[in-house]
């Protein structure tokens, strides 16, 4: 058994925000491998479901942020897992908008989810870094990632999120990579064989084909 942590705050107020980047992420997930409905406990609601062969439960703490340590070691204690069996979605400005990473273990660099969960659990869990961006200066920080994606966001958010719920088997079953691989083919789907290069679109039915010689055409022109 699994368990997958995504981080946000609850409530309409925040749905859109960056920093509720690990909600989308496992709701997409839900929705794409048919998890159960969300359900209260722990401090929070769940779901559960199968991927790749393996029982995973899907948490979203309740707590806000801040207190996240508070509901997912509930979690882990009432299923006996080791914190290696739990892996973490959430935000991360020190990534580019639209990067990702997985990472085991670690500091929290002053992620206050994961500085909560770095307090119940320990550091051993497994994270998925989901990059937003960063601001520029760190004391907008908060004001930042407590703001909804733009407009402008939402092509390569999607995408991301597609390819997060595309790749989650895989990251059930331990390989990062693959993981990783999927994400990168929603963002940057291969070319087709013929590359960019446009087919001449074929005439309409309704037009008569053109019987004019080259002198003509050129004639044509200049009339």
């Amino acid at each position: 058994m699994q368990l997958f942590v995504g981080l946000g705050n609850p409530g309409a107020k925040y749905e859109g925000n960056r920093h509720n980047v690990g909600f989308m992420a496992v709701d997409r997930i839900a929705d794409a491998h048919g998890f159960g409905p969300w359900r209260s406990k722990f401090q929070g609601v769940i779901s559960e479901g199968v991927l790749g062969g393996e029982k995973v439960i899907l948490l979203k703490p309740e707590t806000f942020m801040n207190k996240s340590g508070q509901s997912v070691g509930e979690a882990v204690r009432f299923y006996k897992l080791d914190p290696a069996q739990v892996t973490v979605f959430h935000d991360e400005i020190d990534l580019a908008p639209g990067k990702l990473r997985v990472k085991l273990g670690g500091g929290h660099a002053g992620h206050n989810g994961l500085r909560s969960l770095h307090g119940h659990i320990g550091d051993g869990y497994r994270r998925v870094r989901i990059g937003v961006g960063h601001p520029g200066h760190k004391d907008a920080v908060p004001h930042y990632v407590l703001k909804d994606f733009s407009k402008a966001d939402q092509d390569w958010l999607q995408d991301l999120l597609s390819g997060m719920a595309d790749g989650a088997p895989e990251l059930a079953a331990g390989d990062a990579g693959r993981f990783q691989n999927a994400v990168a083919l929603r963002l940057n789907p291969p070319r087709s064989s013929g590359g960019t290069r446009q087919e001449k679109p074929a005439p309409k039915p309704d037009e008569p084909p053109d019987t004019r010689t080259p002198m003509q055409k050129l004639l044509d022109k200049f009339r």
